[in-house]
């Protein structure tokens, strides 16, 4: 066999067994779906906490690496003391959690507070976290309709 012969035997094999080999395609994370935390009507005089739930439902695909969830400390840009804005002068006190015992401040894994993850998504499987909310009883605020807003950093 001529060195030429050699030579395109040797680029036909290359170039077969490269064909053979799987393209590269980029991880994608999607949130498909959030049911935000609402608390409803908060009293006054009512002499418990009001808590509320909601949730975040993401999904992967060719994830290889493992993924977190942050949120922001919110308007008050403090996560030991996130407050909602509001009519009147003092505002709303409440807070975010990672469990249902409401012991964990959701945040970004600082100033002691946790964050979701890191955690290895399942390929292709919708995964619901739940989101833990709680208003502290015994706040003196006028009445009316209190928000905050939140940024959630989904790191991949």
């Amino acid at each position: 066999m001529s060195m030429t012969m050699r030579n395109r035997a040797a680029a036909f094999i290359a170039a077969g067994v490269c064909g053979l080999l799987p393209g590269w395609a980029g991880a994608v994370c999607q949130i498909r779906g959030t049911v935000g935390v609402s608390f409803g009507t908060y009293l006054t005089t009512d002499l418990l906490p009001r808590d509320s739930a909601g949730s975040i439902t993401y999904r992967c695909e060719g994830q290889v690496t493992p993924i977190t969830i942050d949120f922001s400390a919110g308007g008050s840009g403090n996560y030991q003391a996130r407050s909602m804005a509001g009519p009147g002068a003092p505002r709303l006190q409440y807070n975010l959690y990672l469990d249902a015992t409401r012991l964990i401040i959701w945040g970004n894994g600082a100033g002691g507070t946790g964050r979701y993850g890191p955690v290895l998504p399942v390929f292709g499987v919708e995964v619901t976290v739940p989101i833990f909310g709680r208003i502290p009883a015994g706040q003196a605020i006028p009445a009316g309709a209190y928000s905050d807003t939140l940024v959630m950093t989904v790191t991949f």
